[in-house]
């Protein structure tokens, strides 16, 4: 009998903001992606495009954010992709390998969408290879890549 009124109380607690955000609306496109609220302050009633931005922003500020993400939106992707990228021209190797590493976790769940057309062929070529191979073949893989991000070679 409750269980009515709760899911009621929820969708209006969500539709005035008074709930933080762990996902897309119901029915967005990328309704699969969920993030842990207590990293992204995200009041639940702010537009979808405004919620991604706001990832996308904490993203570029605080990289390792992106580890508390689940299914990526390609745009949060190509967020972190675009780190990848200074890291690699900056000669900061393992910070670039850190990066990498976090992209590959993400791709462990078929639910993640490709950012980069090729991606998850690259990274499940690879699934053989011990943990910094696979990391070196995706940055390989992106430095080819005539992404729009110009990810350079790790060389």
């Amino acid at each position: 009998m409750t269980s009515p009124i709760l899911h009621l109380l929820k969708r209006l607690s969500r539709a005035l903001g008074l709930d933080t955000a762990d996902s897309f609306p119901p029915g967005h496109r990328y309704a699969r992606t969920r993030w842990n609220a207590a990293y992204f302050d995200i009041a639940s009633n702010v537009p979808p495009d405004e919620m991604e931005r706001r990832i996308c922003d904490a993203v570029a500020n605080t990289p390792l954010v992106f580890g508390h993400i689940v299914n990526p939106t390609p745009r949060m992707q190509r967020t972190l992709l675009g780190l990848l990228e200074q890291r690699l021209r900056l000669g900061h190797r393992r910070e670039a390998a850190q990066l990498a590493a976090l992209l590959l976790r993400a791709y462990h769940s078929r639910d993640t969408p490709e950012a980069v057309p090729g991606l998850r062929a690259a990274i499940d070529a690879g699934a053989h290879l011990d943990g910094n191979k696979r990391i070196a073949a995706v940055l390989d893989f992106l430095g080819g890549s005539d992404a729009p991000f110009d990810v350079i070679e790790m060389k």
